[in-house]
C-alpha cells in the first residue's frame, strides 16, 4: 500500500521556463543560444552548491563572470531577476493540496543549501513532511544515499512510496532500489501514472 508521495522540486513543484526566456536572458547577457544552462549547472559551483560545498550566494558569485556579470551589483540585479521568474506549477500544487493529510509528502531535491526557506516564502513548505535538499545534506540523487534517508525521515518502507522526478538517471536509481517511480514530464502524463497508485478521485484536475 502507498503510503508516501515523493516530488522532486526543479521543473516537478516549479513549472519549467519557456525557451524564450532563457533567449532573453541570453541577449540580454551577450551569450550564444543555448549556453546559459550548460554555464550555470553544468559548471563546478553548481556541483559544490548542490553537496553543500557552496551556499546559494557563493554559487551566484562564482558563476558570475562565467555569465558576463562583473559586478556584485550586475550579479545580484541578474539573480534577483532570474529568481522572480520561478513559479510554481499550479496543477502540481493543486495535486499535492488534495494530496496532503491523505499521504505523508516529501520533497527529494538536488538544490543549493536552503530549500525548505524557499518553500516557506512560496507558503508551502506545511504542505510537506519532509524536505531533503541535497545542498543540506551533503549527497545528491541519483546516490542510493538520498532516497534512502528520505524514505526513512518519512518512516516508509521503499514499496510504499511513490518517487516522482523529471530526470530518467534519478527514476532509474529510485527504481533500481524497488522505489515505484513516475518520470514526470506534464500534468496529464503524472496523473495517469499516479492514478495507479492513489485514488483516481485525487489527480484529477
Amino acid at each position: 500500500m502507498i503510503r508516501a508521495i515523493v516530488f522532486d522540486f526543479g521543473r516537478v513543484i516549479t513549472a519549467q521556463k519557456p525557451e524564450s526566456l532563457f533567449r532573453r536572458y541570453e541577449e540580454d547577457l551577450g551569450l550564444a543560444p543555448g549556453s546559459l544552462n550548460t554555464l550555470m549547472f553544468e559548471s563546478q559551483a553548481w556541483r559544490e552548491a548542490l553537496l553543500g560545498d557552496k551556499s546559494f550566494e557563493e554559487f551566484w558569485i562564482a558563476i558570475g563572470p562565467a555569465i558576463g556579470l562583473d559586478t556584485a551589483e550586475a550579479i545580484h540585479a541578474f539573480r534577483s531577476r532570474y529568481m522572480a521568474d520561478e513559479a510554481v506549477n499550479r496543477k502540481v500544487l493543486q495535486l499535492i493540496q488534495r494530496l496532503h493529510g491523505r499521504y505523508k509528502l516529501g520533497v527529494l531535491s538536488n538544490s543549493p543549501p536552503g530549500l525548505a526557506q524557499w518553500l516557506r516564502e512560496w507558503g508551502i513548505l506545511d504542505l510537506f513532511d519532509v524536505v531533503f535538499c541535497s545542498g543540506d545534506e551533503g549527497v545528491a540523487k541519483p546516490d542510493p544515499a538520498a532516497f534512502v534517508a528520505t524514505l526513512e525521515m518519512l518512516e516508509v518502507e521503499r514499496g510504499s512510496a511513490v518517487f516522482i522526478d523529471d530526470t530518467p538517471e534519478n527514476v532509474e536509481a529510485a527504481r533500481s532500489l524497488g522505489i515505484p517511480s513516475i518520470l514526470f514530464t506534464d500534468y496529464r502524463e503524472l496523473a495517469s501514472e499516479l492514478a495507479a497508485f492513489v485514488d483516481p478521485h485525487l489527480v484529477e484536475g
